[in-house]
């Protein structure tokens, strides 16, 4: 992880209404921790400024979600912020990794997803201020349906489930 910051603290965390949002930032989840390093190695070639790089292992990401939700405002629950917490710790039980790429602008977004997802990334969403862009499609081309606070994030999985999304990335490899 030599080009790798270290997880910013707390203070440093973007936050919006309490809750993890990371605006100008592409949030990318890998299976397992090799897979995020090497990703992290090769956007190295598409010139990103220092620093633009950050690492969350699968304990960090939990222990961050956790806070998230014992400190999060009911404004959190209008948008998909916290579907995308919950989504996220789903990942984060099965031991995922995670890395928060800053883009600049949406081009270079879609750049950095298409490495992440050259590397094994399985989701790699582009935070903006008003939206939550996914840029990996998911495997066997299930369009999104519905997605409220109460239903919760379309996983674009048979069952609707987020954790079932490791299963179907394996059988397309």
């Amino acid at each position: 992880m030599s080009q790798l910051d270290a997880s910013p603290a707390p203070a440093e965390t973007p936050r919006s209404f309490g809750v993890f949002k990371p605006v100008g930032h592409v949030v990318i989840s890998f299976p397992q921790e090799s897979q995020a390093d090497r990703a992290a190695d090769a956007l190295a070639g598409l010139g990103l400024a220092p620093g633009a790089v950050r690492h969350y292992s699968d304990r960090e990401m939990l222990h961050q979600i956790d806070q998230d939700m014992a400190h999060a405002s009911p404004l959190a629950s209008v948008g998909q912020e916290m579907n995308l917490v919950r989504a996220h710790r789903v990942l984060a039980e099965k031991g995922y990794h995670w890395l928060l790429v800053y883009a600049a602008d949406d081009e270079q977004a879609a750049r950095i997803a298409a490495v992440a997802r050259n590397c094994g990334a399985e989701r790699a969403q582009h935070y903006g201020r008003f939206i939550i862009e996914e840029l990996i499609e998911r495997p066997g081309g299930l369009a999104q349906v519905a997605e409220s606070p109460d239903r919760g994030l379309d996983a674009q999985t048979p069952s609707g489930l987020e954790g079932e999304a490791g299963e179907l990335r394996k059988a397309e490899g």
